[in-house]
């Protein structure tokens, strides 16, 4: 059994004198406590040594990517292909897989291999000793310098770094031109307090405080080249009425010197800016395109490279920026933000606040197919981005129209997409549930559906009830007359005959003065 160790000044082959140690794991370093006991385990069966750095740079890249380089494989060949039952312990199982199928040789590759090459790497100066301590030691620092640089010269990212220093460079300068200009202002308001209303531009208003000093100079200076005619007639006319208090000569030079600070940094500004786009439109042309020049950069930066970028689906690109908000919300179970960083973008901009969702997510997904194309394609052309973008203006124009669109083979008919319209679940109070008697409730076959009724004819009014009380009582004073009459004509002869009259006839009389009243009163 054979051990490949590999060291920067070549590779070493050790054969493994007792296999039976390697199955003890665990006491495996007490066989390499001294130079003697290693000795006695292991046995340096060949060193291949490296001729320079570049063959050494050469074999330590092979070894990075799981390939066999030119000299290991020969080394290999001279040594096992000629014991058919030898096996190879390695430390990378990607490099014995290249091995195994290359040489046809058995590879291992465990935790007690790992752990051999642990105790190897302790004790290698007297394993390996032929080759002097400083040597090995000038070898392995020429290779790390020249791997270091060979990833530096051919990693994908390295012009990423670039554009995420400039990125973070160009917020920081804006933190500190709002700081000065805050600062400049404020300083300068004691003396004149009108100037910063009537000039809302920074750079103009600390181009004229560098230019006019005091307010005294405000009448005899040309400010033409600074300000527009009208707002420079309001300053000088402001200058006159000013409130401000004095200042010396030295305040005055001290706030101009800080303007002149925020003057060198505004045009380095404009200068960054202007190194950044050419950067992106260089890098990513058709994420340049759709979202802009500094939403790309910002979302480069915050995912750290262009791969990293591409790597991400839509949804994620879409809340790029809004990770706080978005942990606080599933935390707290409420709706998740529709949008992060590309929240700036201009499609995202032009939507009214109900589309800027719907606008949102079709951007980032848009932006994940052109951050792709731009990191693994080939060609460097922004045609994508350009014909993505032609296809978010025309649904941003739908949107905005109120969703209407051109049926399929009709060119003038259009049709309305309304909008669905959910049932809320909220319920409203209901007053008559209130009440707390206990009221049957009719139902719907119960009630009875009112019935039209023709017009009769005219009826004569009912008498009012005094009306009915008068005639009532002129009846009963005209019978009471027609009665003495009757009784004067028939004398006084028989006088005793009505009262004792019989009581069949007092009841047959009854009922006619019954019938009498019920007329009257009818």
């Amino acid at each position: 059994m054979f051990v490949l160790y590999e060291t920067p000044a070549g590779y070493a082959i050790f054969k493994l004198l007792d296999e039976k140690k390697l199955e003890q794991v665990d006491n495996l370093y007490l066989e390499f406590e001294t130079p003697e006991k290693a000795n006695k385990l292991l046995k340096l069966k060949h060193f291949e040594k490296f001729n320079d750095t570049t063959e050494a740079l050469a074999a330590a890249t092979a070894a990075v990517e799981g390939k066999v380089s030119k000299p290991l494989k020969k080394t290999l060949k001279k040594l096992l292909v000629d014991d058919v039952q030898a096996s190879l312990l390695v430390a990378d199982a990607k490099l014995g897989t290249a091995i195994k199928d290359k040489l046809s040789v058995q590879c291992v590759y465990n935790t007690g291999v790992q752990e051999l090459m642990r105790c190897i790497r302790q004790q290698a100066d007297s394993l390996l000793g032929g080759l002097p301590k400083r040597e090995m030691t000038a070898m392995a620092l020429g290779l790390a310098h020249s791997l270091s640089r060979y990833k530096l010269k051919f990693s994908p990212d390295k012009i990423d770094t670039m554009i995420v220093q400039a990125q973070c460079l160009l917020d920081d300068l804006d933190k500190e031109l709002n700081n000065y200009m805050m600062r400049a202002r404020e300083w300068y308001g004691w003396h004149f307090p009108e100037l910063g209303k009537l000039i809302t531009d920074n750079i103009a208003f600390v181009k004229t405080i560098k230019l006019v000093g005091t307010r005294d100079n405000m009448a005899t200076a040309d400010l033409s080249d600074i300000l527009p005619e009208d707002v420079e007639q309001q300053v000088k006319e402001a200058a006159e009425i000013s409130m401000g208090t004095e200042i010396s000569d030295e305040d005055v030079l001290n706030i101009q010197c800080l303007c002149d600070e925020i003057i060198s940094i505004n045009d380095y500004r404009i200068h960054l800016y202007d190194y950044l786009k050419a950067r992106m439109m260089a890098m990513a042309p058709n994420l340049t395109v759709l979202v802009g020049d500094t939403v790309g950069a910002r979302l480069i930066a915050h995912a750290g490279s262009l791969i990293n970028l591409a790597k991400h689906p839509s949804s994620t690109v879409q809340i790029l920026g809004a990770e706080k908000a978005l942990f606080r919300a599933l935390k707290t179970k409420k709706d998740t933000p529709k949008y992060g960083l590309i929240y700036h973008a201009q499609l995202v901009g032009q939507a009214s606040q109900k589309n800027k969702g719907k606008m949102s997510r079709s951007l980032a997904a848009k932006a994940s197919l052109a951050t792709r194309v731009d990191a693994f394609g080939e060609e460097a052309s922004f045609e994508l981005g350009a014909t993505h973008k032609v296809k978010l203006e025309t649904r941003l124009r739908l949107l905005e129209e109120g969703n209407l669109r051109k049926l399929s083979g009709t060119g003038k008919a259009q049709a309305k997409f309304e909008k669905y319209q959910a049932k809320s679940e909220v319920f409203t109070y209901q007053p008559e549930a209130d009440n707390t008697l206990h009221v049957k409730k009719r139902k719907h076959s119960e009630i009875e559906t009112p019935v039209k009724q023709e017009p009769q004819a005219e009826e004569e009014e009912p008498a009012t009830p005094v009306a009915a009380a008068a005639a009532a009582d002129e009846t009963e004073s005209k019978s009471e007359k027609k009665k003495k009459k009757k009784k004067k004509a028939k004398g006084e002869e028989a006088p005793e005959t009505t009262a004792e009259a019989s009581p069949a006839e007092a009841e047959e009389a009854t009922p006619a003065k019954k019938k009498k009243k019920s007329k009257h009163q009818e």
